[in-house]
């Protein structure tokens, strides 16, 4: 899952943004309204977390304008006024979901990680191909009855597989919704975590490669 974290509180949106990416989330962060914008034009994104009082573009225009464009991620609006009326003018800017200041983070990826299962195109909340089974909100994933230790990039990475529904998924494609933006383009993770992923899913193999196409869950 990747999320755009957008908070000009330079500590919380530091902090916000390595918790998340501890949660196994690919994690960008900008400190206002305006690096938003230029994020949300060149990124796909799943969730936004939105502070709704930043400089520049308002958080409030910044969210009309991801409903404008009709993109598909999911828009959590974080704000220190938490009423009751302010809660109601978020959702009503099409906000998916509203968190007041102070916030417990682990409410907040939990919240994160419920509106992740809420895209555009609905992604099951258990996935399966034959004996291989992934819960998306427990993170857990088991083969022929045996839970397999996977780690969050791993289990990112087959949740990608999986939802895709025997399509070839591009390496890129993977780097983009895995790892944040801090990845190198160049760089060999993709391949390394794919091959860790499937010696741990053991034999018969199910992740297979694509020339020139990615990998794909289930034979060619």
């Amino acid at each position: 899952m990747r999320v755009l974290v957008v908070e000009d509180f330079e500590i919380l949106a530091r902090t916000i943004g390595v918790g998340l990416r501890r949660a196994g989330m690919a994690a960008d962060v900008v400190g206002d309204g305006d690096g938003a914008l230029e994020r949300l034009a060149v990124n796909r994104y799943d969730v936004v977390v939105l502070d709704r009082d930043l400089p520049g573009t308002h958080g409030d225009d910044v969210c009309r304008r991801i409903v404008a464009d009709h993109q598909q991620c999911r828009v959590l609006m974080l704000t220190a006024s938490g009423t009751v009326r302010d809660r109601v003018d978020g959702l009503g800017l099409g906000a998916d979901d509203y968190l007041p200041k102070p916030f417990d983070f682990d409410e907040l990826v939990a919240r994160v990680r419920a509106l992740g299962r809420r895209p555009a195109v609905l992604v099951p909340p258990i996935l399966e191909y034959g004996d291989l089974t992934l819960d998306t909100g427990r993170r857990t994933a088991v083969r022929a009855g045996r839970r397999l230790d996977l780690s969050p990039k791993e289990l990112a990475v087959l949740e990608c597989l999986l939802a895709a529904g025997g399509r070839a998924v591009p390496a890129e494609e993977l780097l983009e919704r895995v790892w944040d933006e801090a990845a190198d383009p160049f760089t060999t993770a993709v391949k390394t975590t794919i091959r860790r992923l499937r010696t741990k899913l053991g034999d018969p193999p199910v992740v297979h490669t694509v020339r020139e196409g990615g990998y794909r869950i289930g034979e060619p």
